[in-house]
């Protein structure tokens, strides 16, 4: 049965928001209630983590960008005659046009994300500001198999995969993913991925607990993208954003944290939260060099080059297969 025939004051709903629907239900009945990060991306998450990249504390955006800045010509060196870069998670392009404009024998870009209107409106801004390229975006959740544009299929392949948005997979996962990117890149692609460091916790609290509460805000819209969408009662003002460090897993836990006993309606479904109960909404891992390389390896990468910033706060790595 379809999981929102439940709720029959709820309208039929696509395929994407009856994967969440039945994803929502499952994490937030579970023993430890979870909900996948992905879901954070709808329109409103999206401009959120746009704001988040903004902040004085959140330091990985900026970094990324001067790396990406100061080894433009070198990441376009590794790029052939009329590519397509591939995005895996792209949201905005800001990154990917770093090295778009440094390598003008890149003919495509194919940005792959789950968020379908953030995702048509960046590609249209990417159109007119370089009218050289063509944009082929995929409204996909690019953790799992997806169609490469036809455009697109017999052009030589480069893989594009910052904000160290791999650091959001548990290992397996990652190696998953990995193993994944490479079926679709193909055996001679080259993929560059952005990957946070392990670094003073105090850098890491702050980056993800900001004085303004934008993370707070992003991570409690996931509640009101459920009201939203999926007809939950969620009161956002009954739940509180935390995101500590676990020094022995190397990540930072993002959690909702209810604030009192209470019961929440979703599709039919009843759910209760006791005080101080959590819904666990995303990790993200901090890797030396060396976890990140033998990850990579496990995967069927191998690091070409390790590129890191002066206070190795982050790294970019070029992946080769084998």
């Amino acid at each position: 049965m379809n999981v929102l025939t439940r709720k029959a004051r709820l309208a039929p709903l696509d395929a994407a928001t009856e994967q969440f629907a039945k994803d929502a239900i499952a994490g937030l009945t579970a023993p430890r209630k979870q909900l996948s990060p992905k879901y954070f991306y709808d329109a409103a998450g999206s401009q959120l983590f746009e704001d988040i990249c903004l902040l004085p504390e959140y330091y990985p955006t900026r970094t990324e960008h001067k790396i990406l800045r100061d080894h433009a010509r070198d990441f376009a060196a590794l790029m052939p005659k009329d590519a397509a870069l591939i995005e895996f998670g792209a949201g905005s392009a800001h990154k990917a046009k770093i090295l778009l404009n440094a390598a003008p024998q890149v003919s495509a870009y194919v940005p792959v994300d789950i968020s379908a209107e953030f995702l048509v409106d960046e590609a249209k801004r990417l159109e007119r500001d370089i009218p050289r390229l063509g944009v082929f975006p995929v409204a996909a959740d690019f953790t799992k198999a997806f169609e490469i544009p036809k455009a697109v299929h017999h052009r030589p392949r480069v893989g594009f995969f910052p904000g160290s948005t791999i650091g959001n997979f548990e290992r397996p996962q990652a190696v998953e993913f990995l193993q994944q990117a490479a079926r679709i890149l193909g055996p001679d692609a080259v993929f560059i991925v952005g990957a946070d460091r392990v670094k003073d916790e105090a850098v890491l609290h702050a980056a993800y607990n900001d004085a303004a509460g934008v993370t707070a805000a992003f991570n409690l819209n996931l509640l009101a993208r459920m009201n939203r969408e999926l007809g939950a009662d969620f009161d956002l003002s009954a739940f509180r954003h935390t995101a500590p460090y676990n020094r022995e897993l190397a990540r930072i836990e993002m959690h909702l944290e209810s604030t009192r006993d209470q019961t929440v309606n979703l599709l039919g479904q009843t759910v209760k939260f006791r005080e101080g109960e959590t819904i666990h909404t995303e990790c993200s891992h901090k890797f030396t060099v060396e976890s990140f390389t033998a990850m990579a390896k496990d995967a069927g990468w191998s690091a070409a080059r390790v590129i890191s910033s002066g206070d190795d706060y982050f790294s970019v790595y070029v992946l080769k297969q084998g």
